[in-house]
């Protein structure tokens, strides 16, 4: 089978394209043929040598997400059979419940072997069904961003109709925001720095765009826009440099949802937060049983993941490259074939 690796990870062109024997699972496991893979930041994060929790493998197979049919399985398996259409978790010990710490060292394309192949072999209770009516590459999209944006807006206090999301940039956490913010009869603002793709995100669900280039105090937009009581959710994903302006942004009891790992760096003033009485809850991708939850919403309302580019497995590199360079809107996909 083919596969990539990182032999070391000091950037992109340490992806490796090798040929090695197939897996066979063992007891409780399953072989996935692997049809997709999708990428996110964090993949270009580990590729650059800029993340770290937990050791990782030697010479990692990179990439989380991914999307693929079962073709064999071992003995004792019962939640899946041959020819199940299934992606893996995010974190493959995360079942359900509250997280904690021993899952985050269970994390794929980190902690263990990623995606990034033509077969891989994981426990039987590291995989879902995928919803029917998505292609494999719709599906590769959904362990990591969908699931990061369906915990933001329904892992703790539910979003309602009528209340109102702000999901900060257009990338795939943002964008499946948007989406989920629509399907559940909710308003979304989105920011960005380029009116092309701010008129994309209004046209896949988005109620109103804010660019960040021409309005740099942008959460005075979003007040604005909300008759200056703010909004009711933010999804932020910029970090340390836009988190006092999303609490800003925010209404009173408001609620951000802090995703990324940019909030390392920089100081951010307590005191609107406090005031405003907001809650800041840390997401850390999602439970196997959200990942379920959100796969019957998307199957149940016809969700389509909005995919930007979609690369062939040879041309993995391009990839990456294409998602370094910001230049997309939506998913950035491998196919696997």
């Amino acid at each position: 089978m083919r596969l990539y690796r990182l032999p070391t990870t000091n950037g992109i062109d340490d992806l490796t394209l090798l040929e090695e024997a197939p897996p066979v699972p063992g007891r409780g496991q399953v072989l996935v043929r692997m049809r997709a893979a999708a990428l996110n930041y964090r993949d270009l994060m580990v590729a650059t040598g800029r993340f770290s929790q937990g050791a990782a493998p030697t010479a990692l197979i990179p990439m989380s997400d991914g999307a693929g049919e079962v073709a064999a399985i071992g003995d004792g398996v019962d939640r899946v059979a041959v020819g199940d259409r299934v992606a893996p978790t995010f974190m493959q010990a995360w079942l359900g419940g509250p997280l904690q710490a021993r899952y985050n060292v269970t994390a794929l394309g980190g902690n263990l072997d990623g995606v990034l192949a033509e077969y891989r072999v994981l426990d039987q209770d590291g995989v879902v069904h995928i919803p029917a009516a998505l292609s494999f590459e719709e599906a590769a999209t959904l362990p990591c961003a969908a699931l990061t944006a369906w915990n933001a807006l329904f892992g703790d206090r539910v979003l309602k109709p009528g209340e109102t999301v702000l999901a900060l940039g257009t990338g795939g956490v943002s964008i499946f925001a948007i989406q989920f913010a629509r399907m559940a009869g909710a308003k979304a603002i989105v920011t960005s720095s380029s009116d092309a793709k701010l008129e994309r995100a209004m046209a896949l669900g988005a109620t109103a765009g804010v660019n960040y280039a021409r309005h740099p105090e942008w959460q005075d937009e979003v007040l604005a826009l909300t008759g200056g009581e703010g909004v009711d959710f933010v999804v932020e994903v910029g970090g340390a440099g836009t988190l006092q302006r999303a609490a800003q942004a925010a209404r009173f009891g408001g609620m951000i949802g802090m995703i990324g790992s940019s909030f390392a760096a920089g100081l951010v003033d307590p005191a609107p937060i406090m005031r405003k009485g907001l809650a800041l809850r840390g997401i850390r991708i999602g439970s196997r049983d959200m990942f379920e939850a959100m796969n019957r919403a998307v199957a149940v309302h016809g969700l389509r993941p909005v995919i930007d580019t979609v690369f062939p497995f040879t041309e993995a590199k391009a990839a990456y490259r294409h998602l370094e360079s910001q230049k997309h809107l939506g998913k950035v996909v491998i196919a696997i074939d």
